[in-house]
């Protein structure tokens, strides 16, 4: 019976042991995290999302250091407005450097005005340089240090996705986050995929956001929404003349 006892007993330890500790200040970053290994373009293939308006996907980034070491990026990516506004939004950011290299306050803002702008932190939490990278931001923190806000992307060099060794690395950092089963794929051709995460390949490119494509002007959103506007309109005399003809 004694023995009983203490399997129950290591049971529960194990168990103990292998709670996950969520709070932020737990979780492990990119040791030893080089800028400029890092930089160039990252192809976005799965995100979790914050609260409010965010890049739905077609997400690519441009990384890039300048002489005096400073890191910025740029992105790129589909956006919708109003429920069913898409929209391709070009985001800026610009990095402070913190004591520890993989860490970073990150200032960033819409070239359009709508879009968001504001200060996060942004963290990389691992990558090869070469194959895969995980970022993840905490925007607020609960009163027991667990993050109530986050974001995290998943990227890859290669657009059509990231190869099984890496995937399984990749998977590992989500539990590790506290975020398994919280990513959503990220589509790059016409945005039309909510599914949760199953794999990193990605669909063909049909219609990603393209360099100097600048659909997030106001006066083409105005276009755009005047245009919505007419055609409903138009729908509903049809419908009014239809149900008049009953």
């Amino acid at each position: 019976m004694k023995w009983v006892w203490a399997l129950l007993l290591l049971a529960a330890l194990g168990s103990g042991r292998a709670e996950r500790d969520c709070r932020v200040s737990s979780f492990r970053v990119k040791e030893n995290f080089d800028k400029a290994r890092f930089s160039g373009t990252w192809y976005a293939m799965a995100k979790k999302d914050p609260e409010g308006l965010f890049l739905q996907d077609n997400i690519v980034a441009e990384f890039s250091v300048d002489e005096t070491g400073q890191m910025s990026a740029t992105a790129k990516g589909r956006v919708r407005l109003l429920n069913n506004w898409d929209v391709c939004a070009d985001m800026v950011g610009t990095f402070t450097d913190t004591e520890d290299p993989a860490k970073f306050k990150m200032k960033y803002w819409g070239v359009a005005s709508f879009l968001q702008k504001g200060n996060d932190d942004h963290w990389i939490i691992d990558t090869d340089y070469d194959t895969y990278a995980v970022q993840y931001s905490c925007r607020l923190l609960n009163l027991d240090g667990t993050c109530a806000d986050s974001y995290s992307f998943v990227f890859s060099r290669d657009p059509n996705g990231l190869p099984p060794e890496a995937q399984r690395i990749v998977r590992q950092r989500q539990e590790e986050l506290c975020l398994a089963r919280q990513y959503r794929l990220i589509v790059h051709n016409d945005g039309n995929s909510d599914q949760n995460q199953t794999d990193f390949e990605a669909s063909p490119l049909k219609m990603k956001c393209r360099a100097g494509e600048d659909s997030t002007t106001a006066g083409h959103l105005r276009k755009q929404i005047m245009l919505t506007v007419r055609m409903r309109k138009q729908r509903l005399t049809m419908m009014k003349k239809v149900a008049l003809n009953l």
